[in-house]
């Protein structure tokens, strides 16, 4: 899965407050003044208010009684002492009985509440005795049992349902003893990246492995919701890493909640989280897994409600309130963003028995239908609104590129039965390859972006997917174009290893162009930059699976040591800011997705 083309911004935390007993140097033992002022005006509210319900109980003894059971109305009695008239037998209730009864209550609850006052009272005493630290532990304690008490009000029994057989996860070792070398040392780098990672970054979203500390972005809100450990799930368990895939289960188990006041992206939590938790249940079976994506996916549902049902970017996990980034077209929701929900809704759909998440994903499907395309071409901008696009800006990069991924991966997990998705791939990637896919002077093929009605001939590192995604879905191509389809997806494949074997590192650039004499090569210095992304490698296995031309494992070979030779730092993985530099500088960031989509 893809993301779009932003560079993410770095977090600022600022430094914990300071609440240890140096921060109290004439109270290290004992509440302060003003601790012991508000517990005992807590304690006077309790009083008075104890005291308050005796005085204001009704006067029973003012109210006639309406109950005519028996046992009130009749009772043997033969002393008329009191006040009753004897009657064959029976006493009739006279008012002095009556009178006498009250009072007793009235007396039992006057006890009441003076035992009661009195124990509120050695309590509050009790308390003031405790040190600080003991009363704030106490507080703790009985915040957690709530936490704890919530959560179980939250996991509903999900219904069973049949996992499907997993074929190719214990496959055995490959014959070729240099193919089991490689793939051994890839396995090696996996453990180099977690086990830095595990030793620095616990808990946290992603890992400086140069500062050795945990790392987040914005797209992850102000909270550590360990992304890399859910995001890597399944590369460790297809690695047979299953001491690492325990501990990784073991925290999520523990630790990950999503009763969080941060505001997150959908797009990013939904790939990175959910996904992640998805792809670890099928793989492992452990309920944890499918429990944890449920309790997530209803965290992100407030996100659909707004005029469209087109989903805001983002939505504060507390709240529920949404929002779209500032930077996007007037307000617009993100076609790569919205349109890369539909495979993970449907499962939820279908692991829960709830049709809630399968009717928010084709209701986006059907308002899209809907609308008029320029060109034929989805523009990646789509007010949520007004139901109108933005910009006239087409990708099949950054903005645009798991839009038409996720058609395509719909249709195929629907056992090909999903024809409307098909079509509307179909549809999507004739008017690409007729107004976005051209060949340059040097004849290399490319996917260039279409903005207002200009083709701008810069292909980006995202884009390189769609070789793969080419290969991909050309069985089943209108026309009998499998062979033309599967010849486009190489033709990509070829460009995005030239935009690699051109430059110092052999890493490929976030972005390069096609005009004049300069092909495949970046010219802004902000876009020379190598941040660990699979897609290039990611087209590479496809054509590989589909073709079985060993050049593509070559070429895939060459990325694993360019990226051991000039990525790995003695704390893990970091990404480069300038492919075509021989010393370059480290951005002093292991992505999630490194772990998650490049190693595996």
């Amino acid at each position: 899965m893809t993301a779009p083309a932003l560079l993410p911004l770095s977090g600022r935390r600022l430094p914990p407050l300071s609440l240890g007993a140096s921060a109290f140097p004439h109270h290290r033992a004992t509440l302060r003044l003003s601790e012991k002022f508000i517990l005992l005006l807590i304690l006077s509210a309790f009083i008075t208010l104890c005291f308050g319900a005796f005085f204001f109980l009704p006067d029973s003894s003012k109210h006639k009684r309406f109950d005519l059971g028996l046992e009130d109305v009749l009772i043997p009695h033969v002393d008329t002492s009191k006040g009753g008239k004897s009657l064959g037998g029976f006493l009739i209730h006279g008012q002095g009985h009556d009178e006498h009864r009250h009072r007793e209550e009235e007396e039992r609850l006057r006890n009441k509440i003076r035992a009661d006052h009195e124990k509120a009272l050695e309590e509050a005493k009790e308390k003031l005795k405790k040190s600080r630290d003991e009363i704030q532990a106490e507080i703790q304690t009985e915040k957690n049992k709530v936490v704890q008490e919530l959560k179980k009000k939250d996991s509903k029994p999900l219904p069973p349902v049949p996992l499907p057989n997993l074929i190719g996860i214990n496959s055995g070792e490959p014959a070729d003893p240099d193919i089991r070398e490689k793939r051994n040392k890839i396995k090696e780098m996996m453990k180099h990246a977690w086990d830095n990672y595990r030793q620095y970054g616990w808990g946290h979203n992603e890992l400086k492995p140069i500062a050795r500390k945990g790392h987040s972005t914005n797209i992850f809100g102000n909270s550590q919701m360990g992304a890399t450990i859910v995001d890597a799930l399944d590369t460790l368990y297809i690695m047979g890493l299953h001491d690492e895939f325990r501990e990784g289960q073991e925290w999520i188990d523990k630790n990950l909640d999503f009763s969080v006041n941060s505001e997150v992206s959908v797009f990013e939590v939904n790939i990175r989280f959910i996904g992640g938790l998805l792809a670890a249940y099928y793989l492992s079976g452990q309920e944890v897994f499918k429990i944890k994506a449920v309790q997530l996916a209803g965290k992100l549902l407030p996100a659909f409600n707004t005029p469209t049902g087109i989903p805001w970017a983002m939505v504060n996990l507390k709240s529920g309130v949404g929002r779209n980034w500032g930077w996007a077209s007037a307000g617009s929701s993100i076609l790569a963003e919205f349109g890369t929900l539909h495979m993970e809704f449907v499962h939820l759909s279908y692991l829960t028995g709830d049709p809630v998440y399968y009717n928010k994903v084709m209701h986006i499907r059907k308002l899209l239908q809907k609308m008029d395309r320029p060109n034929g071409l989805y523009p990646n901008y789509l007010n949520p609104r007004t139901g109108r696009w933005g910009q006239h800006h087409t990708s099949v990069g950054g903005l645009g590129d798991s839009f038409y991924e996720y058609l395509l991966k719909a249709w195929l997990m629907s056992d090909k039965m999903d024809t409307e998705a098909r079509k509307m791939y179909d549809d999507a990637i004739e008017a690409i390859e007729k107004h976005l896919i051209r060949k340059s002077n040097g004849g290399l093929t490319f996917i260039g972006e279409w903005k207002n009605g200009h083709l701008e001939r810069k292909m980006g590192h995202l884009t390189c997917f769609a070789g793969g995604m080419f290969a991909l879905g050309a069985d089943g191509s209108r026309d009998d174009k499998a062979g033309h389809y599967l010849q486009l997806g190489a033709e990509i494949a070829h460009t995005c290893h030239e935009s690699y074997d051109r430059t110092t590192l052999k890493l490929g650039p976030e972005a390069f162009k096609f005009d004049g004499g300069v092909e495949a090569v970046a010219v802004r210095q902000n876009e020379k930059y190598y941040i660990l992304r699979p897609e290039v490698i990611e087209t590479y296995w496809y054509m590989w699976r589909f073709t079985h031309d060993p050049k593509y494992r070559q070429w895939g070979w060459e990325a694993t040591q360019a990226i051991d030779k000039y990525c790995r730092v003695s704390g893990g993985f970091s990404g480069v800011k300038d492919v075509y530099s021989s010393s370059p500088t480290y951005d002093d960031v292991q992505q999630s997705f490194f772990l998650a989509e490049t190693l595996k």
